[in-house]
C-alpha cells in the first residue's frame, strides 16, 4: 500500500506540466514549437535560457516536494524510506512525461530526475552535474548529456546502496536496484528517437537565444 501511495502521490505532482503552464502565460503552446515537447530543453530552445532554467527549476522543484513529503509521512520506517522515494520519483516522472489531461504527451522527465537526485543523494547529484554540464558545454547536445545522466543515476543508486548508505533493508535492496534500473530505463527509452538522431549525426544541438519556429 505504501508503494501506491507514493506513486499515485508522485504523479500527481508530476500533472504540474511547467513548460506548458510557462508557455501558456506567454500567450503560446509550447507543444506546437520546435520538437513538441513540453520540457525544459524544448522551451530553452524556443524561448531561450531564462525560459528554460524557469522551467527546469519548477519542474525539479516539483520532484523535491513530492519526496519532501514522502520523507514526512513515512519517517517512521528510515529503512524503507529511500525505496519509497524511489517510488516517489517515478510516480512524478510518469505524470511529468505522461499527463492525462495533456493526452499522454509531456516531458521527457530529465528536469524531473535532477530534483530525485537533489532529494536523495547529492554525491551522486554532484557527478551527474559536472558530467551534464561538460557534455553540452563541448558537444551543445544536451540529449547525450540527459542519457549520461540517467546512467551514473543508475550507477550511484546501486553503489551507495550496496554500501549501506542508504540503510535500506537487505529484503529490499535488490527492488531498490530494480526501482533506480526503472527510473534510468525511462529516461533512455524516452531518448529514443534523439539516440537515433545522435548515431546518425542529426541530432539538433543547444542554442541558447530562442526559435519560435514551429515543429
Amino acid at each position: 500500500m505504501e508503494r501506491v501511495i507514493c506513486l499515485f502521490m508522485g504523479y500527481i505532482f508530476g500533472l504540474l506540466q511547467t513548460g506548458y503552464l510557462y508557455g501558456k502565460a506567454h500567450h503560446m503552446d509550447i507543444r506546437k514549437y520546435g520538437s513538441g515537447n513540453s520540457g525544459s530543453t524544448n522551451v530553452l530552445r524556443v524561448m531561450g535560457v531564462k525560459a528554460g532554467l524557469i522551467v527546469f527549476i519548477g519542474d525539479s522543484f516539483k520532484m523535491i516536494f513530492a519526496c519532501l513529503l514522502t520523507r514526512y509521512l513515512f519517517r517512521g520506517q528510515p529503512e524503507m524510506v529511500y525505496l519509497y522515494l524511489l517510488y516517489t520519483g517515478f510516480g512524478v516522472v510518469l505524470g511529468h512525461n505522461f499527463p492525462f489531461y495533456m493526452g499522454f504527451k509531456g516531458g521527457k522527465g530529465i528536469a524531473a530526475s535532477a530534483g530525485l537526485l537533489a532529494a536523495t543523494d547529492w554525491r551522486v547529484m554532484l557527478v551527474c552535474l559536472v558530467v551534464f554540464v561538460a557534455v553540452v558545454a563541448v558537444t551543445r547536445y544536451v540529449s547525450l548529456g540527459s542519457i549520461l545522466v540517467m546512467i551514473i543515476f543508475f550507477i550511484g543508486m546501486v553503489f551507495f546502496g550496496s554500501r549501506g548508505d542508504y540503510g535500506i533493508a537487505d529484503r529490499s535492496l535488490a527492488e531498490f536496484y530494480v526501482m533506480a534500473g526503472i527510473i534510468s530505463a525511462m529516461g533512455i527509452w524516452r531518448h529514443r528517437s534523439n539516440i537515433k538522431r545522435l548515431l546518425s549525426g542529426t541530432e539538433n544541438k543547444v542554442t541558447f537565444h530562442g526559435s519560435k519556429e514551429k515543429g
